[in-house]
Formats: structure tokens, C-alpha cells, sequence
């Protein structure tokens, strides 16, 4: 028996990256945009899901958003800080090794995260401390958790 070939619709010509809110908890999503990211990215770098993420919060551990600056400007996760993923290696020496951080971007099938941890790891970066959200914003916001606006916590637009 050939097994089915499994393909993902075709992308559109103006997909959206971040689920679209229609109000009363529901969402628009593109589910054709991008490249669907593996569920573990390297060795020793633990994925984690939003209860994970919102323990991690709620303890005031750190979380990166490694999205474009204009998406984290549109809305991210509750005290997660801006971190690009093309500029993660500038902001190298502001992240803590010996704690572990969260990672996450535009979700499942973004890879600004995964580019973004394939760096620290190639710089020498331990693994442990980096954890990894892969749902990210898609998932978060669809599953009807807050987004804050930076200017909401006093940061800089």
C-alpha cells in the first residue's frame, strides 16, 4: 500500500501570519503561509505548550519574542520582550544562560524562532536554557489567552 501524500493547501497571494480576531472569541486563521517547524528543534532544547508558558510567566522567568519588531508592535505574549531573530545574536549578552527562556514566534509553521535558536546554538549558547514555545502567537491567541500591546507596559512603540 502507498501511503497518501500529505500536502498543505496552496499559499495565498497576501497570507496572514497572525490569526485575524472576529470578536466574540473567534479567529481567522491562514493555515497557508509558511513552513511547518518540527515539534523538537535540536537536542537538549525542551518544546513547551501554553501551560508551560504561563507557569513560566506567573514565575517571572524571561520570554522572547522573536518575531519582526512590526508583529511584536501588533500584540504579543504578557511580559515577553521584543528580540528579533535576525538580530538575536546582538542581544546575546542580554540573555541569562544559566535561566531558562522562552522562545516563541509566529507559531507551528514560523521559523523565525527556530532560526533564531539554530544561532545561539551554533554561538555556543547551552540548550537547557532555552525552551521552546513552537504554538507561539497562532496558538496563544486562538486559544483565547491575552495579548498585550507594548505600549500597554510602558514600553516604546
Amino acid at each position: 500500500m502507498v501511503p497518501p501524500k500529505i500536502d498543505r493547501l496552496p499559499p495565498r497571494e497576501k497570507p496572514s501570519q497572525v490569526p485575524t480576531v472576529l470578536g466574540d472569541g473567534r479567529f481567522e486563521v491562514d493555515g497557508t503561509w509558511g513552513k511547518v517547524q518540527p515539534a523538537e528543534l535540536a537536542t537538549g532544547v525542551r518544546t513547551v505548550g501554553e501551560l508551560e508558558v504561563i507557569e513560566h510567566i506567573q514565575r517571572g522567568k524571561p520570554l522572547v519574542d522573536t518575531r519582526l519588531e512590526h508583529f511584536f508592535r501588533e500584540g504579543t505574549i504578557p511580559d515577553a520582550r521584543s528580540v528579533p531573530h535576525d538580530d538575536i545574536l546582538a542581544h546575546r549578552d542580554t540573555l541569562d544562560p544559566t535561566v531558562e527562556t522562552v522562545f516563541f514566534c509566529n507559531g507551528p509553521q514560523c521559523p523565525a524562532t527556530a532560526d533564531a535558536v539554530r544561532q545561539l546554538l551554533d554561538s555556543g549558547y547551552p540548550p537547557a536554557a532555552i525552551l521552546y514555545y513552537r504554538g507561539g502567537i497562532h496558538d496563544w491567541m486562538t486559544l483565547g489567552f491575552p495579548v498585550v500591546m507594548p505600549s500597554e507596559r510602558g514600553e516604546e512603540e
